[in-house]
């Protein structure tokens, strides 16, 4: 069976939530949707219980039902979802000791843009994105002010390829999938 813990602040936000939909009886959905700059995206809804799929696993935690996917099981296994509340963060967290890529080609990208990229793109509002890696091609997608800036093309041959291919030979191209024409400021049209 599925371990997930909930520490006792996470709960008790939960119950505060669930008190606002007074007269419904209520679920929590927790699922992963994605993978971002710093690992998993979750997703936590609370949901009706007349929403629960067939397929869902399904555990109890004190006073509310938790509604699991089948897709998403095994990369919580183990996670803790808390709640934090400081002086610029507040909200539900998960520890969770499953890394969001498999392939390990894939992990030593994700690393180097978590720990070598990300901080020198930082400076400029930007940050790299690792979608997925296949065939040794890492796919990219570049964020905040790296989204549409007309030097994208630069970073990426003149830095973020650079980085990632020094750090990691077994990777032959690094390709931004990137849409710079979307976003609050695209530089290119």
């Amino acid at each position: 069976m599925l371990q997930l813990e909930m520490t006792d602040i996470a709960r008790k936000q939960i119950h505060l939530a669930m008190e606002d939909e007074e007269g419904k009886e209520l679920a929590l959905r927790i699922g992963i949707n994605g993978r971002g700059p710093n690992g998993f995206q979750y997703q936590m809804d609370l949901v009706g219980t007349d929403e629960k799929r067939e397929d869902d696993i399904v555990l109890p935690s004190e006073g509310f039902d938790i509604y699991v996917d089948p897709a998403s099981a095994p990369k919580l296994e183990g996670a803790t979802v808390d709640f934090v509340q400081k002086l610029q963060e507040a909200g539900f967290k998960f520890d969770n000791p499953n890394s969001p890529w498999s392939d390990p080609l894939a992990a030593d990208v994700a690393q180097v843009i978590d720990s070598k990229v990300n901080p020198q793109i930082a400076s400029h509002g930007g940050f790299v994105t690792l979608l997925d890696v296949k065939d040794k091609v890492a796919y990219i997608t570049m964020g905040g002010g790296c989204q549409g800036c007309g030097m994208a093309d630069v970073t990426l041959k003149q830095g973020i390829e650079g980085m990632i291919m020094e750090a990691v030979p077994d990777i032959t191209a690094v390709k931004d999938s990137t849409d710079h024409s979307a976003g609050e400021n695209p530089y290119i049209a």
